[in-house]
């Protein structure tokens, strides 16, 4: 077994002890236990019974979070609530919980629905970002850890089900809520405040005698974020046999998500046969933010760089000094626009008193458009008589990335002085566009990443739900679903040019003499920014994104330039169609149920071929339209059943067989190319040390299935108690992973110019040479194990009614081997816990939460925005919440509201990650600071 941390599992030991001894008091007192059960209780106490409740009904494995009010989940966004829950773990982008992972699976192989129905998100790829999702919109979550063959919609990980409010099915309520918002690190730039607000307003009611239901929610959300970043170029050999850090490009970033949603439900159920429900969702979503910082090099960036001393501890340069190398100032920005619509019907129609029939329509469209542009600046034009001075730093590595002094002798520059910086690449970082810009290589004074992503869904689903007497089969569903989803992407790119460089006629330079620099315009200097966290001082702040979308720059399109460009610009069509039938088993304490799903898949991508071709008017790239694509059937059995020892305790098995798709981004078509004119390349024959290579997507991959079994205990020793231990095996089968291949370019030779200058004449030795992909494998297995519990201390003492603990932990482990290399799963920690501690009593409430995850593989934007594999340190969070309702309190008019004061991240828990095999070689240092809410809601 495990060896497992004491001071991590500290409150599951105690956790488990007091369940083992609660059942001997639980018997002793029964009947005041009995009356205990008949108070009324609300809150999160009624949404910790109301969860327990539906896991105990549930035929599959499930956990679930409800919301504690109309309006109010237990947390302020869905992301945290999920990563509460027992085998379920959050992953923080930008400060924020967005991402969750199931069982060691990222949201990449986890099915998200809303109301039963697949939901889009606005993400680059079929994983949902979860703080896309108002809490104020749902009434709760479900998360299925094991499928039902009438969940179409199927992960690795599991599905996760959001549920909005049906007005029929509650009380009629009239809500309002809000909150204030306020960052705990305060904010490094002057432009970008630290705090926010979110306001919600919800009306659900009833009428026509309760047979007609309206309910609608509108939310609106200000959140701001922070954040201290070090960020490393990476790690390389320092000539003695060291390894050093390359360089860095750190920042303070400020960021201000706003939201905008509307979600609405009317319902009809005029007799006992007919029933119609109708959704409608619409979310406007943006976000900017502000990134300041420098980049500089440490031993990589040319002859500049002209000493290096250091301290080498266990083959790692820890502390020096360099200099000679001219700081490139950041002043970058970023706006993000999203907007998710989506409509539904669902029609039940009751045929006779045994059989009903189920109809369900939906479409829904997303779409998101990112500007991410970069600004240099510093001490002028590089390669020019003009420029000024570099820069001189002595470094020191810790466990949280670099920290800087002044050089022992040389001085750097005082960045925080406009008259000292000009807008201007202090890099020759433009060779890429030399061609077009007289052949200069000092002409890229920024770049604009620009991708835009759209995406569809139409579905439409019929099932017939049938009473039958069958032996120990007492129901039957049958139904068809369909679906056809469309995602394309355009990923366009720009060098960007400031004033100065070419002449004021608009005609290029003839001489380096010729090329200038200009001041930054004063009327877009906002300030500076505090870069104190890196010992970097103060740098001037200035308004990056303003600059570009006044047209100041002069863009040159990088897909003429660039392969990448066209090679990442696609669209996928997926067309759906499933078969299923499900039999209900009730065998008197056996129950259950037994199905089949037959998924046929038609899917096809389009795209580009990208190959370098000789430079032209333009450009340096030629772009091929490719297409291609598969059809194939698979097949889904799944058991589910449930053994009651007794009224209390139960035994679960599941059996299943469930699949996710393949990540859109790793179907489309095209390839792009890459060549080298080294001369020892192309005169190589061995495809390893090829002139050519390649990297490419895989149209016909074919989805990640796993075969899985699920076995689990679960006691239910009261409303609001529960201990249960559930392990799992999935078998994993047709596994992606990227690798490469040998194959033939020859189809992607020119003539002319993939040949100019060839020692020896013309002719290549070989045509050979690699290609990256994403291939399928056999695959692997991923097995572990839950603990959970749920304690009210009401067993123990009336006294003590009101407080409680949930505790859990989850255990995992995974075998993914190929070609004798173990490979990670996106989103695997090997361990993760959750911990909270309640009460909730006279109208007082207060908890304090806390979880813990090792390190997992996740993704970060690399070039072009695009994801890169990256390793995350994890990370243990705590977060802790006050507050009154005033319906007990007796004051008139008050008695419809509730005050909360939350605190996210109280312990201002850094995110790090490092290089895999060597912790100390960290690649990234992220600090957040906490986040404070003063909220209300009150019911009229």
């Amino acid at each position: 077994m495990r060896k497992l941390k004491f001071n991590h599992m500290l409150a599951l030991a105690s956790t488990v002890a007091l369940v083992s001894g609660s059942q001997t008091v639980y018997a002793q007192q029964q009947d005041a236990s009995a009356q205990v059960e008949e108070v009324v209780v609300t809150g999160f106490r009624a949404s910790l019974a109301n969860s327990i409740s539906a896991k105990r009904e549930s035929a599959s494995v499930i956990d679930s979070v409800y919301a504690e009010d109309i309006g109010k989940l237990p947390d302020t966004s869905i992301a945290e609530s999920l990563a509460r829950l027992p085998g379920l773990a959050g992953e923080r982008r930008d400060g924020r919980t967005s991402g969750i992972a199931i069982r060691g699976f990222n949201e990449n192989y986890v099915a998200t629905t809303l109301n039963g129905r697949e939901i889009l998100g606005i993400g680059d790829s079929r994983g949902v970002e979860f703080d896309l999702y108002p809490s104020e919109m749902l009434s709760g979550v479900d998360v299925y850890k094991t499928p039902n063959a009438t969940q179409v919609n199927q992960g690795l990980g599991g599905i996760v089900n959001m549920k909005t409010l049906r007005p029929l099915d509650g009380a009629s309520v009239i809500s309002l809520s809000g909150a204030y918002e306020v960052n705990g690190l305060k904010s490094s730039n002057p432009d970008v405040d630290d705090n926010g607000h979110r306001l919600a307003f919800t009306y659900s009611e009833k009428f026509v005698d309760e047979t007609l239901g309206v309910a609608l929610t509108l939310a609106t959300l200000e959140s701001p974020s922070q954040e201290e970043q070090f960020r490393a170029w990476g790690y390389t050999d320092d000539g003695a046999g060291n390894t050093v850090l390359g360089g860095h490009d750190s920042y303070v970033r400020s960021s201000l998500m706003e939201r905008d949603t509307i979600s609405g439900v009317v319902q009809f159920r005029p007799n006992d046969t007919v029933s119609v429900t109708v959704d409608g969702l619409y979310i406007d979503f943006s976000e900017t933010k502000v990134l300041r910082g420098l980049e500089e090099g440490t031993v990589w960036g040319g002859p500049s760089v002209t000493n290096v001393t250091d301290t080498v501890e266990n083959g790692l340069v820890t502390a020096g000094h360099w200099d000679g190398f001219h700081s490139v100032i950041r002043n970058d920005g970023e706006t993000k626009e999203g907007k998710l619509h989506s409509f539904g019907v669902n029609a039940d129609f009751a045929i006779n008193d045994n059989w009903s029939l189920n109809v369900d329509l939906s479409t829904s469209e997303s779409e998101k458009e990112i500007i991410s542009m970069e600004s240099y600046s510093g001490t002028g034009r590089a390669g020019t008589t003009g420029q000024g001075a570099p820069a001189a730093r002595s470094f020191v590595m810790t466990s949280t990335g670099v920290k800087y002094s002044a050089h022992p002798t040389l001085s750097t520059p005082d960045y925080s002085d406009p008259s000292v910086l000009r807008i201007a690449g202090p890099q020759a970082w433009g060779g890429g566009i030399s061609s077009l810009t007289g052949g200069f290589d000092n002409a890229q004074d920024g770049f604009v990443n620009s991708p835009s992503i759209e995406e569809s869904l139409d579905a439409f689903r019929i099932q017939f739900n049938g009473d039958v007497e069958w032996g120990i089969v007492n129901g039957l569903e049958v139904g068809a679903h369909y679906s056809d989803r469309s995602k394309s992407k355009v990923n366009y790119g720009a060098y960007l040019v400031a004033p100065g460089f070419y002449q004021a006629d608009g005609s290029l330079p003839s001489d380096i003499s010729e090329i200038s620099d200009i001041a930054i315009p004063a009327e877009y200097i906002v300030g500076t920014a505090d870069l104190s966290f890196l010992s970097l001082g103060s740098m001037v702040a200035y308004d990056g994104i303003g600059l570009y979308k006044s047209g100041f720059y002069r863009e040159i399109d990088a897909g003429n330039y660039e392969t990448d460009r066209k090679g990442d610009t696609y669209t996928i069509d997926e067309k759906v169609a499933t078969a299923f039938v499900m039999a209900n088993i009730d065998a008197g304490q056996l129950t259950g149920n037994a199905g089949i799903q037959i998924v046929s898949t038609d899917q096809k991508a389009s795209g580009f071929d990208s190959v370098p071709v000789a430079p032209t008017a333009d450009g340096t790239v030629q772009a091929v339209a490719v297409s291609d694509g598969d059809k194939y059937t698979d097949i889904l059995p799944s058991l589910n059943l449930t053994y009651a020892l007794t009224d209390d305790q139960n035994i679960r098995l599941a059996v299943a067989r469930t699949m996710s798709r393949a990540v859109m981004d790793d179907l489309k078509p095209g390839r792009t190319v890459t060549f080298s004119f080294d001369a020892a390349r192309r005169a190589s024959n061995d495809p390893e040390f090829s002139a050519w290579s390649s990297t490419s997507g895989n149209a016909q991959l074919k989805p990640i299935k796993a075969v899985q079994i699920d076995l689990a205990y679960e006691y239910y020793f009261a409303r609001d108690g529960l201990f249960s231990i559930a392990g799992f095996y999935k078998d994993l089968q047709n596994w992606h992973l990227e690798g490469s291949e040998t194959i033939d370019f020859t189809s992607y030779f020119v003539p002319g110019y993939h040949d100019a200058n060839m020692p020896g004449g013309t002719t290549f030795a070989s045509f050979w040479g690699g290609n990256s992909s994403v291939f399928e494998t056999n695959g692997g297995s991923v097995s572990g194990y839950e603990v959970q519990a749920s304690i009210p201390f009401h067993l123990f003492s009336d006294a003590l009614d009101g407080f409680g603990i949930i505790a859990s932990g989850t255990f995992l482990d995974s075998t993914l081997v190929h070609n004798g290399e173990s490979s990670d799963i996106p989103g695997f920690s090997d361990e993760s816990y959750q911990f909270t501690a309640y009460y909730e009593r006279a109208g007082f409430e207060a908890r304090i939460s806390g979880r813990k995850r090792t390190k997992f593989l996740t993704e970060v934007p690399g070039l072009s925005l695009r994801a890169t594999p990256a390793m995350d340190m994890g990370a243990e969070l705590w977060d802790a919440q006050i507050g009154y309702n005033f319906a007990e309190s007796g004051i008139r008019g008050l008695e419809g509201l509730t005050v909360t004061l939350q605190a996210q991240n109280i312990f201002d828990e850094d995110t790090v990650n490092a290089e895999s095999g060597d912790a100390r070689r960290v690649t990234k240092y992220q600090n957040f600071g906490a986040n404070y809410l003063l909220g209300f809601n009150y019911k009229f």
